[in-house]
């Protein structure tokens, strides 16, 4: 192994340093780089875990290629996974890529990889590992590198003996050795900017005791071995629980380089929770539960990465479309740093299945472009940070953020009407004690009109019809009284301009659909060419 190891080091010297002034570090509840100043993880996951441990696609198109469509899609990182094996098991370390496709007959895919990316077709697999890394880098992205799971394979489930400490394919002992190996061989890899230790603990053995003598000696191992890096730390439940932490922090002998993890699906929620479920009331809660069980963590001053949500990228699922309405204003309220899942357009074989479709795929099946670019250019609203260290000299504000479309309300130059655009163009407010909502710089305010009829910026700013209140279960739905008395909700015309309507789904119907409706009042400090 050693000799494995030391060879692969070679290619370290072949990586081109990445432009962002790394390493970085935490101040408070943010991840900055070295000057101090904010930098966001806006990431995308891209498997390498698989029985194959090799990155996905590279049998569709050239690895050069895929990364500069990252870059192009406006994500700054990758969230890289890897099995403990790839880096511990000598048998399965020492295959090529070709060896390791053979072994399983995939012979299709090592004549795409032959043509696509010939470079790699007959070196270890942990080269070819190290070789997404460098391509990445020359393309000015970042990489985390996700312990994903220790016997490579599909992932995750409570019964597949992957999932704890002292399971059966995760013994503490040979973990902490990939981890020290791994951190290791990229130490001085300036784009590795972090290592999660591991992905999405779970089943019967799940214990805190354990979660604390494992995970502090998992990150003393890495920070040990590359003091460099980020130490990223999950939690229970599919990475779903770290309230834990309220109770007993954890001690490490290092600081300004910690990270928790957090995952968020639809399904998680329950598979027709959005459907059969007031999405007011249905947000609300899980919204309430995010936040009691790592969302505070941003409060205690600690920065939380979401390294995984997403959707099916057709738009056929309701329940997802529904949830990551609710998501998408929870991440913009608090500003977190996150990693999309996925970046896979199709896998080599997944669960047994070859060839499989993945529709939470950003990529189409082929990995030839955006599966729905209406979701690139909506995701595009959370990849800039709203506030942190460093990010500019404006003052304070807020932004109104609207998730469905990763908008923000602002004004065209000499015109009248609101509308919708993107957020580097936002309009800055302040929300007043008297709750008007005030355009900075101005003595105009936010009114209501008649129903079904534009918004507007008027100077009469202590009517009702002035006055924004937050209201719902969801805290996304921002209503004003006409002065017949009757509420409206601030809404959203088709061509994007800003209306008041009647309130949408306020009482337990769960058939109606209010995410035009919501908005989210968002602190910022960030300029905008409206500010």
């Amino acid at each position: 192994m050693a000799s494995f190891v030391s060879s692969a080091i070679l290619l370290l010297f072949m990586f081109s340093p990445i432009v962002m002034p790394l390493p970085l570090s935490t101040n408070s509840r943010w991840i900055v780089d070295e000057g101090g100043r904010r930098v966001k993880l806006a990431c995308v996951n891209w498997s390498a875990h698989s029985e194959l441990m090799v990155a996905e696609g590279l049998s569709k198109q050239p690895m050069d290629t895929i990364a500069k469509r990252i870059a192009s899609m406006g994500f700054n990182c990758v969230r890289y996974t890897w099995p403990v094996y790839l880096i511990t098991n000598d048998s399965l370390a020492s295959l090529t890529v070709r060896q390791s496709f053979q072994r399983l007959g995939f012979v299709e895919s090592i004549a795409g990889i032959q043509a696509n990316n010939p470079s790699i077709i007959d070196v270890p697999l942990i080269k070819a590992y190290q070789a997404v890394v460098s391509s990445l880098g020359e393309n000015n992205l970042m990489v985390i590198l996700d312990n994903h799971i220790s016997k490579p394979g599909w992932c995750c489930n409570n019964l597949d003996d992957n999932g704890f400490f002292g399971d059966k394919y995760f013994n503490p002992d040979q973990w902490i050795t990939g981890l020290t190996r791994m951190a290791t061989l990229f130490n001085g890899v300036t784009n590795v900017v972090g290592m999660s230790l591991r992905n999405e603990l779970r089943g019967p053995k799940q214990n805190v005791n354990d979660w604390y003598k494992y995970m502090q000696k998992g990150a003393e191992a890495v920070h040990s071995a590359n003091p460099d890096v980020l130490v990223i730390l999950s939690g229970f439940d599919f990475d779903r629980d770290l309230s834990f932490i309220k109770t007993q922090f954890v001690k490490l002998t290092f600081s300004g380089k910690l990270v928790f993890e957090a995952h968020w699906y639809g399904f998680s929620d329950g598979p027709r929770t959005w459907v059969t479920g007031n999405p007011n009331e249905v947000c609300g809660r899980v919204a309430t539960y995010m936040l009691k069980t790592s969302g505070y963590l941003v409060d205690q001053g600690y920065p939380l990465f979401i390294s995984e949500f997403g959707i099916d990228q057709t738009g056929a699922n309701v329940n997802g479309n529904r949830y990551l309405n609710c998501f998408f204003g929870v991440a913009a309220e608090l500003d977190l740093d996150w990693a999309l899942w996925t970046l896979t357009g199709s896998y080599y074989v997944r669960a047994g299945v070859v060839g499989l479709n993945e529709y939470y795929g950003v990529l189409d099946y082929n990995w030839c472009a955006p599966r729905n670019s209406s979701f690139i250019q909506r995701i595009s609203g959370l990849q800039a940070p709203f506030r942190g260290p460093g990010l500019s000299e404006a003052k304070p504000h807020k932004v109104i953020f609207h998730p469905l479309t990763g908008l923000c309300i602002t004004r065209k130059p000499f015109a009248h009407r609101l509308r919708l655009g993107p957020c580097s163009e936002s309009y800055a407010w302040s929300y007043s004690p008297h709750k008007t909502l005030l355009a900075t710089r101005t003595h105009l305010c936010l009114q209501a009109d008649e129903s079904g009829t534009s918004a507007k910026l008027g100077i009469f700013c202590t009517s009702s019809n002035s006055k924004w209140e937050m209201i719902s279960d969801s805290k996304m739905h921002l209503s004003a009284k006409l002065r017949d008395g009757k509420s409206v909700c601030l809404d959203v015309a088709s061509d994007n301009t800003i209306i008041t309507s009647s309130c949408k789904c306020i009482n337990k119907d769960n058939t109606c659909d209010p995410s035009s409706q919501w908005f989210k009042l968002v602190d910022s400090t960030r300029s905008s060419t409206s500010v």
